[in-house]
């Protein structure tokens, strides 16, 4: 729901991307902010943590101000993209770091479907779930300016007083959580497995 009116973004030509930094179909805007390179790795649970291929990967979050594309900002739609896993089970999206709004820890939502053709349709999904940022690069990346707020709303949060991270183990919030490298002026790089029991 976007202004009162429902929106499924799976439905919109162009949404079949892995630079989810600026707005498309008809849209201009893009997301400023430090790059993240991540790449998910999607596995199979009963079969060994086999790869999954030709599965469709949906990821979308906020933007540096903490704002989501067509709900806070009715006239973007950047930050959100869907691609199919390869041969080896990933799909890597080309991003900005999310910022911090009030309530919540730092986070990238994501959806699996079974195919690029069954992600057209939210009642299609395998998987919903959520992604937590390293605290440490949550640290670094606010520090450096250009997310404003964060820096204050981040202090105010932790993944345990989080309404979604907070029924979680701390092993949980481990697998939740990519691993990262890089910096606030060069950007970050890294990964995360995601099971699937099919």
């Amino acid at each position: 729901m976007a202004n009162g009116v429902l929106s499924n973004i799976l439905n919109t030509s162009g949404v079949v991307r892995s630079d989810i930094r600026s707005s498309f179909a008809g849209l201009s805007g893009t997301a400023a902010g430090v790059q993240l390179t991540l790449t998910i790795n999607l596995v199979n649970t009963n079969a060994s943590c086999a790869a999954l291929t030709d599965y469709a990967i949906y990821m979308w979050h906020a933007d540096q101000n903490g704002q989501y594309s067509i709900y806070d900002l009715a006239q973007q739609n950047y930050l959100r993209g869907v691609q199919a896993t390869n041969t080896n089970g990933q799909a890597t999206f080309t991003t900005i770091f999310p910022g911090c709004y009030a309530g919540r820890y730092p986070h990238i939502h994501f959806e699996v479907y079974r195919s690029l053709a069954t992600a057209t349709n939210y009642s299609n999904r395998l998987l919903v779930s959520q992604l937590a940022m390293p605290a440490a690069v949550c640290t670094a990346v606010y520090a450096a300016g250009g997310y404003p707020n964060s820096v204050s709303r981040f202090t105010q949060t932790s993944t345990t007083s989080d309404n979604v991270f907070g029924d979680n183990s701390a092993a949980q919030i481990t697998a939740m959580t990519p691993a990262l490298t890089g910096s606030p002026s060069a950007g970050y790089t890294g990964s995360v497995t995601v099971g699937l029991a099919v």
